[in-house]
C-alpha cells in the first residue's frame, strides 16, 4: 500500500513501555490487516520516528499518518511530534504526513479505564460506594490538566460515588493525597485508576502513591486493550479524511 501508518510513542527506559506499545500496534494490525502500521519512539527506544519514517519511504510509501500515542494535547503533541515529523518530510522527497489526533478524550478510553478496574475486581454493583482516583501522568500544559478534571466529572456522572483527578509529575493532586482526600469525605471504597498506556517510572510512581495511601483497588493501565485499539483506528480514519499536514504545522 502506498499509506501507512506510524504510531508514535513516547519511549521509555523500561523496557515494558517498548512491549506495551509494540503489542497495542499488533492489535491494530489485526483489526485492520491490509494497513501497514508502524511504531516508532520519540526518546529512549528504537525505532526512532525519523528511522520509521526512511524505511517506509524507501520502500515506496509517500503518504503517512502520524498519529500520537498520547492522551491529551501537552508539549509532546503540539512541539515534538510535528517537529520531528518536519524534519524527516524535509529529507525524504514527496512523503506526505498527515498528523493525527491524540487519542483523548473519547468515551472508548472510559471503556477501557472501566475494564481495567473491572479485571482488578470492581463489579458495577459496587460503583455507588466506590470512588476512583483517575490518575494520569501528569503535565505543565493547562489545557491537558483541563482534559483530566473535565473526563473526570464527566466520570462522575456514571454512577460512581466520587471521581478525583490525580497527577503522578508536575501538577497536584498526587495519586496518594487524593486517595487520603476520598477516604476523608467518608468514602467507603477507593481504586486508583491509572490514565496512562503502558508501564514505566510514573505509573510506578502511582502504583507506590495508591499503595501508599492504603487504596483498595489498583487497576492496570490501559496497555493494549481492545478500546484503545479502535481507537487508534478512529483516529487513523478522521486523519484520512480530513488531514492536517505538516507544512502547516511548521509554519
Amino acid at each position: 500500500m502506498s499509506r501507512a501508518l506510524v504510531v508514535i510513542a513516547h519511549g521509555s527506559r523500561d523496557p515494558r513501555h517498548a512491549a506495551t506499545v509494540h503489542a497495542l500496534v499488533g492489535r491494530v494490525r489485526a483489526l485492520r490487516p491490509g494497513l501497514r502500521v508502524r511504531a516508532a519512539f520519540l526518546d529512549f527506544d528504537t525505532p526512532t520516528v525519523g528511522q520509521v519514517l526512511a524505511s517506509l519511504h524507501r520502500s515506496g510509501v509517500r503518504e503517512v499518518v502520524a498519529l500520537p500515542l498520547l492522551l491529551t494535547r501537552a508539549f509532546h503533541a503540539k512541539s515534538d511530534i510535528p517537529a520531528v515529523l518536519a524534519e524527516s518530510a524535509v529529507r525524504l522527497p514527496g512523503l506526505r504526513v498527515a498528523v493525527a489526533d491524540v487519542l483523548g478524550p473519547s468515551p472508548l478510553l472510559l471503556g477501557a479505564l472501566e475494564r481495567r478496574l473491572a479485571e482488578a475486581g470492581v463489579t458495577p454493583a459496587d460503583r455507588s460506594t466506590t470512588g476512583v482516583v483517575l490518575a494520569s501522568a501528569g503535565s505543565t500544559d493547562p489545557e491537558a490538566i483541563a482534559v483530566i478534571a473535565e473526563i473526570a466529572r464527566e466520570w462522575r456522572h456514571t454512577g460512581w460515588c466520587a471521581v478525583r483527578p490525580a497527577f503522578a509529575s508536575a501538577a497536584l493532586p498526587r495519586t496518594e493525597d487524593a486517595v487520603r482526600a476520598l477516604r476523608a469525605e467518608g468514602v467507603r471504597r477507593v481504586a486508583v485508576a491509572p490514565y496512562v498506556i503502558a508501564p514505566g517510572r510514573l505509573p510506578d510512581r502511582i502504583a507506590a502513591g495508591a499503595e501508599a495511601a492504603g487504596a483498595d483497588v489498583l487497576s492496570g493501565v490501559l496497555g493494549p486493550c481492545p478500546e484503545l485499539a479502535r481507537l487508534v483506528l478512529l483516529r487513523y480514519d478522521a486523519a484520512t479524511r480530513t488531514p492536517i499536514r505538516l507544512p502547516s504545522l511548521a509554519a
